[in-house]
């Protein structure tokens, strides 16, 4: 794509292309509407009950569409607690954005311990606490505790990264590409939901799989290739917020001193190298024995996020134009609220 002819959605759609195939969960409308109505308009008002049009944005973002690209074949019941999943991850990088890396530590805490059944959302002291509760109240009737364990460090993970990004952008200070990489793998979010593929396929692989370095590194591929989409995609957004000092291309950018299309480019070349790695690890998978064809469907699935993220994401103003909440709006009423 010539520097005359760049442009970022056209990249998006054309040039980052997976070789796997794009499903769609037929109640994407049901849990929309469950999204909107029961959650955003309902439980979770408070947070901007006098900001409509917050609460429109959020609704343009579709989490229940795009959880469904991402679980194609769970049942409504299944895929209810990805949908909320779905939607706290926003929530949660909203309302924490412009915050300390200090003041994430607490959100941390006492997120995983909520998760892990170790403390009740009315004493955790977070706004977001009950989502949480309701969340594990939900995951535990499809999956065991040692599920909930293994999601719950992966949202510490997560939290993680969250903490290296406010970091940087607290001291305006660029990573490297390399450092940049490795932390959006965490602050990306993905992993918490690679966990939960077992709710769909009914199938909990033993802890000796989930440690297995190939098992892995194809996780971490998969982070990679939907963090390196949404950095291109997110580009814009990260420019109106601030968020420059860990968005791939920005980095990039910094790093290599040149413009904004040709960092781009160099993002869609990394991305291209992790999709050759992860085609070709998974059509090369080491014997699991009795546990093959299980590791073989969860990989597939995998892949399906993939293409998945690319279907439904370009198609959401909240990455393609000026519909997304405005941090500050939320950090007010944060501030103002009495979880503080």
């Amino acid at each position: 794509m010539k520097p005359e002819n760049f442009n970022i959605l056209e990249l998006l759609r054309k040039e980052f292309r997976y070789p796997f195939p794009t499903l769609k969960n037929p109640n994407a409308e049901q849990l929309q509407a469950i999204t909107d109505q029961q959650w955003i308009d309902g439980e979770y008002l408070w947070l901007y009950e006098q900001n409509p049009d917050i609460r429109k944005k959020y609704k343009k973002t579709k989490t229940a569409h795009i959880a469904s690209q991402w679980f194609p074949t769970a049942p409504s019941e299944r895929l209810k607690p990805i949908c909320r999943l779905m939607l706290w991850t926003l929530y949660n990088d909203d309302l924490y954005e412009e915050s300390s890396s200090d003041e994430i530590d607490f959100i941390h805490q006492q997120s995983v311990a909520i998760l892990l059944g170790e403390k009740k959302a009315s004493e955790s002291g977070i706004p977001l606490g009950a989502m949480l509760e309701s969340l594990r109240e939900e995951l535990l009737q499809f999956i065991p505790q040692e599920t909930i364990g293994r999601f719950a460090k992966m949202i510490g993970r997560y939290f993680n990264g969250l903490k290296r990004e406010l970091w940087y952008k607290e001291n305006k200070i660029y990573p490297t590409v390399k450092e940049c990489i490795a932390l959006r793998e965490d602050s990306i979010c993905l992993y918490p939901f690679l966990q939960l593929t077992e709710i769909e396929t009914g199938i909990t692989l033993p802890p000796e799989i989930h440690e297995h370095p190939v098992i892995c590194r194809l996780q971490a591929l998969a982070c990679h290739l939907v963090t390196f989409f949404n950095e291109v995609q997110s580009v814009v957004k990260d420019e109106a917020t601030g968020s420059v000092y860990y968005n791939i291309v920005k980095v990039i950018q910094n790093e290599q001193r040149v413009s904004l299309d040709v960092a781009c480019l160099e993002d869609l070349r990394l991305h291209n190298e992790d999709l050759k790695e992860f085609v070709s690890l998974q059509s090369s998978l080491p014997d699991f024995g009795p546990w093959q064809d299980a590791v073989v469907n969860w990989i597939h699935y995998m892949s399906m996020v993939l293409s998945g993220w690319k279907n439904i994401s370009t198609k959401l103003d909240r990455y393609n134009s000026t519909e997304f909440p405005n941090s500050n709006e939320l950090k007010e009423k944060l501030n103002q609220s009495s979880f503080k």
